[in-house]
């Protein structure tokens, strides 16, 4: 039932959202002293009132209930003390019902809320919220948060896969920083993803200048974002095969950065680590497996689906490392049963792992496989996936050549 005084709060921020006096509002049904009392709180709405507000501002009477939550702003202050379900649950209500609130406080939810869904690897889900926020940019007023917003959503874009876009987002957040000189923070927020996009996108010179300006950005420090510029560093220098300068980059974070600061970016430098002796030449499959080991224990407190699908993907990677290749099939199995919430990249490198597989086992349809995979990653500008992906198949070809020969030198 609508009582006041919400009906009327809630009355007048519908007229103010929509530009109307409340002569304009009141039209000629209704007399403007009357609107005044209603919105004041002063006169109980009749239903013939009621009906005739919904009509001339084209909502249904339930539209002026208050949302369950109460105002954005009061589900925003539950936020911000519980990011609890429940207080997730109560700010998208407001935020879907008050559509007509200022702009920076629909952007704050939409911040809140699009880091609920990274959190839980929905990053479709974490792209609309991010794409309304990127929309509202402008009309916030503040240079930060519009630097802060298109960050996150190169981040998401990059995870996604669409590398073109998010080098987009990842250049204009750049491009604001600078001009406007932000601090070091937001400064080096948009350095780490631009870094990782340009990686992506096979810009490995623009990356690794983009890096090294990082890292000096960072020096001196040991906190998160130092950490997780190091591992980006890192994870740049061995793109470019540096294996020795990523190794040191890496175990400078994992030596210095302590797990009570962070840690799941604890787990995450360490499941990096663990690629990383997978990739150097030649590959180190123990002291990876060793990273996984240290590892895992931490999974009983920040095991969320997407770190666990991490972990059991890097398994099944060392496990084929080390040529215990059942092992790594039935890991590739668990995967398959699970609804995935890994980045595009991930999803391809165990597309990557199963079309080797078939390979060993004689399956011929894997060559073909890692060929369609080469070949979409260089359709959706993944330059360095692409170019990671072709390296594989003409291993994997140079490998079956060489094993066919040894057969017939056998026979």
């Amino acid at each position: 039932m609508l009582r006041q005084p919400a009906f009327g709060r809630r009355l007048r921020k519908l007229r103010q959202a929509r530009g109307l006096s409340q002569t304009a509002l009141a039209g000629d049904g209704m007399s403007t002293g009357y609107l005044s009392r209603l919105e004041s709180g002063a006169r109980q709405p009749t239903e013939r009132a009621v009906a005739h507000l919904a009509g001339r501002l084209g909502l249904d009477a339930a539209d002026f209930e208050e949302p369950a939550g109460g105002s954005l702003a009061h589900a925003l202050s539950l936020v911000s003390s519980t990011a609890s379900d429940g207080a997730m649950e109560t700010l998208r209500e407001a935020l879907a019902a008050e559509g007509h609130e200022a702009p920076v406080l629909r952007w704050q939810a939409l911040w809140q809320l699009a880091g609920q869904r990274r959190v839980q690897g929905d990053h479709d889900g974490e792209r609309e919220y991010l794409d309304e926020l990127v929309r509202l940019g402008e009309s916030v007023g503040l240079v930060a948060l519009r630097v802060r917003g298109l960050t996150r959503f190169a981040r998401c874009l990059r995870t996604l896969g669409e590398i073109a876009a998010a080098l987009d987002a990842a250049m204009a957040a750049h491009h604001l920083a600078r001009e406007d000189d932000l601090d070091a923070e937001d400064r080096a927020a948009v350095l780490l993803a631009l870094v990782s996009v340009e990686a992506e996108a096979g810009r490995m010179p623009d990356a690794r200048a983009h890096a090294d300006e990082l890292v000096e950005l960072v020096a001196g420090r040991s906190d998160t974002l130092w950490a997780e510029a190091m591992w980006t560093a890192a994870a740049v220098r061995l793109r470019q095969g540096d294996h020795t300068a990523a190794q040191g980059y890496l175990e400078e974070a994992l030596e210095k950065f302590s797990s009570r600061d962070d840690l799941v970016l604890w787990l995450r430098l360490r499941f990096t680590a663990s690629r990383l002796y997978l990739q150097k030449q030649p590959p180190d499959p123990r002291a990876a497996e060793r990273c996984l080991t240290d590892a895992e224990p931490a999974l009983a407190f920040v095991g969320t689906p997407g770190l666990r699908q991490d972990m059991l993907a890097l398994k099944a990677d060392v496990a084929f490392s080390c040529a215990r290749y059942d092992e790594a099939r039935v890991l590739l199995g668990e995967l398959a049963e699970m609804e995935l919430m890994m980045s595009y990249r991930d999803r391809v490198h165990l597309d990557i792992l199963r079309n080797q597989l078939r390979i060993r086992s004689g399956d011929q349809s894997g060559i073909q496989g890692l060929r369609d995979l080469a070949e979409q990653a260089q359709a959706s500008a993944n330059i360095d996936l692409a170019a990671e992906i072709w390296r594989i198949l003409a291993e994997s070809l140079a490998g079956s050549a060489t094993e066919r020969g040894s057969a017939t030198s056998g026979a």
